[in-house]
Order: C-alpha cells, then sequence, then structure tokens
C-alpha cells in the first residue's frame, strides 16, 4: 500500500511540474518573426464581427472560457463531431455555444497570412481578449505558444461548471484547474457581458423543489419581473445577467449582491466569506480593481493545460484535425 501511495504521488507531481514546464513555455512576442502581423490580423477581423454584432462578445469569451476547461486550452472546443466520436461542441453543456464563425474568419485570415504557423488555440485566446478590449473591457497580455489537441470527446464537456453548482462544487472544480477562490469570483464577473436562456433558470423560477416554488434565494421583489419574461416552457428568450446590457463592468457585482444573480452559480457566491467578500466589495466601487484582477484570472486561465513545443499540432481548419 504505501508503495502504491508513493507511486501515485510521484505521478502526480510529475504531472504539476510538466504542467508548470508547459505554462512557462508560453511567451509574449511568440510569433514575432514567423508571422509578426498575426495579433493585428486578429484584432481586425475581430473587430468587424464586433462592430457588427456586439453580443458576440459574451460567446467569444464563453468559447475560450469552455475550451480550457475542458482539456487544457487546446481548442479541442472548436473541433467538429465525426462518424466515429461525438466532439465537445455537441455536449449539452455547449449546444449554446456561439461565435464559432468570427474564429474560423480569423484562422482563415492568418492562414492566408501565415500558412500553418499560428495555432487554433492562441487564435481563440487573441480572440477573446481583443472582443473584450473592443467593447470597453480591459486588455491584458496574452503569452502565446499554445499548440491544438486532436481528441475532443462530448462526454468531458460534462465537467464544466454548471449554472445549478452551488459553492463547494464550483471552488473544487476551479481548484482542479489551479485557480483559487478569487480567481472563481473575478472569472464569474465576466457574467456582466453575459445572457441566458429562460429555459436555464426555468427551474429556479417556476419549479424549484418540485412544488411549484421559486428558490427563495432570489430576490422575491425581482420574481415577478422575471416570470413576466419567462413562462415555465420558454425555450428562446434570452436574459441579460446584468442591467447594463452587453456592458463590461461591476453591474454584475452589485445584482449578485441584491440577490438578483440569475444562476444558482451566481447566487452561490455570497455562501463563502472570501467570495461575498469580493462580491460586495466590487459592487461598491467604478470597476478599477475588477479589471486589473480580470486581466491576472484571464493570464492563469489561458495556461490551463496548454500543449507546447512538439505536443499536439497546429490545425489548418480549426474545426477539423490536419
Amino acid at each position: 500500500m504505501a508503495i502504491q501511495k508513493h507511486i501515485v504521488f510521484h505521478i502526480l507531481l510529475v504531472t504539476l511540474v510538466f504542467g508548470v514546464i508547459n505554462a512557462n513555455s508560453l511567451r509574449l512576442g511568440f510569433y514575432k518573426k514567423t508571422c509578426p502581423q498575426a495579433e493585428a490580423i486578429v484584432y481586425a477581423t475581430t473587430a468587424k464581427y464586433i462592430h457588427q454584432a456586439p453580443p458576440l462578445t459574451a460567446s467569444l469569451l464563453r468559447l475560450h472560457f469552455h475550451d480550457c476547461f475542458v482539456r487544457g486550452c487546446d481548442s479541442s472546443v472548436l473541433l467538429n463531431s465525426t462518424t466515429t466520436s461525438k466532439a465537445e461542441k455537441d455536449g449539452l453543456p455547449n449546444l449554446s455555444l456561439r461565435g464559432f464563425q468570427v474564429v474560423d474568419a480569423v484562422k482563415t485570415a492568418l492562414e492566408e497570412a501565415c500558412p500553418g504557423v499560428v495555432s487554433c488555440a492562441d487564435t481563440l485566446a487573441l480572440v477573446a481578449r481583443d472582443a473584450i478590449q473592443q467593447n470597453k473591457g480591459p486588455f491584458w497580455p496574452v503569452p502565446l505558444g499554445r499548440r491544438d489537441g486532436r481528441v475532443s470527446l462530448f462526454t468531458d464537456s460534462f465537467t464544466l461548471p454548471p449554472p445549478f453548482a452551488n459553492i463547494t462544487v464550483l471552488k473544487s472544480i476551479f481548484a482542479s484547474k489551479g485557480l483559487n477562490v478569487k480567481d472563481l469570483v473575478v472569472l464569474s464577473g465576466s457574467h456582466t457581458v453575459g445572457v441566458s436562456h429562460c429555459s436555464t433558470i426555468a427551474t429556479r423560477l417556476h419549479n424549484f423543489t418540485g412544488k411549484g416554488d421559486t428558490d427563495p434565494s432570489l430576490d422575491p421583489t425581482y420574481v415577478p419581473q422575471l416570470k413576466s419574461i419567462c413562462s415555465p416552457t420558454d425555450q428562446t428568450t434570452l436574459l441579460a445577467m446584468d442591467s447594463t446590457v452587453g456592458k463590461f463592468d461591476t453591474n454584475y457585482y452589485k445584482g449578485v449582491s441584491k440577490h438578483r444573480g440569475l444562476f444558482q452559480s451566481d447566487a452561490a457566491l455570497l455562501n463563502d466569506k472570501k467570495t461575498s467578500a469580493y462580491v460586495k466589495f466590487q459592487s461598491r466601487t467604478h470597476g478599477h480593481s475588477f479589471f486589473e484582477d480580470f486581466r491576472a484570472s484571464m493570464v492563469k486561465m489561458g495556461k490551463i493545460g496548454i500543449l507546447t513545443s512538439t505536443a499536439g499540432e497546429i490545425r489548418k481548419t480549426c474545426a477539423f484535425i490536419n
């Protein structure tokens, strides 16, 4: 038994060290010599889409998040299903993902300028950053050098943080990705530009315990407004996740502090001393510290489980392995 424990510990240690080495392999200006115009191409192409459809900001950030939280930031979320394997994007938690066409357009532009050089994983990381900046959100440095994975399984999508998760589950999932409690509450703030389908909160509004009741953690004065918009069977209507629709600010935290967060996972942030304190602090500020914190947490998230060096590949088309 002691030998088995030693072997398990050794494997975990090697895995941790390898992950740190991988993360440290990323660097700013990675494509300076091989594709010097890469970041300018990403920015310009992304800007065309955001200008035409600002709500894509949230979609592109969510794509990056869903990619990194499943198999690491390896662009596996962009792969299409095949006749023999169902991919992540077709898993239930990912069926509402949007913005694939933006990443595809950016990748096409990159391939025209520098064939086979810039990975889809780096493309997605840059697109998410640029979309947020173009919507008056924060800018953060994106170290580059990720490579693309060759595996995408729909079953892996069920490891994503669900909208009904409690604070214990959320902390556990984030910790498993090397992110701490502060990262959890900071990255939850990205919901400030998000939207939700009524169907996601239907149970919370109309049948929380199976008795036709409402989640008692919701502000009771807010419930009638939500019910007037979302019927129990509504599958299509969208709701903004804070009061300043599509604007990257701290109003999300103001809503959560008033028990007006749409998801149970939003409300759960009030059930932990550290996350609750952060929510209440940001609900009283003008967002300067949130922007700084968001930059730091996004850089950390962008290093989860990356492939570098000779691992993986550089896909020519993001939806298909080479």
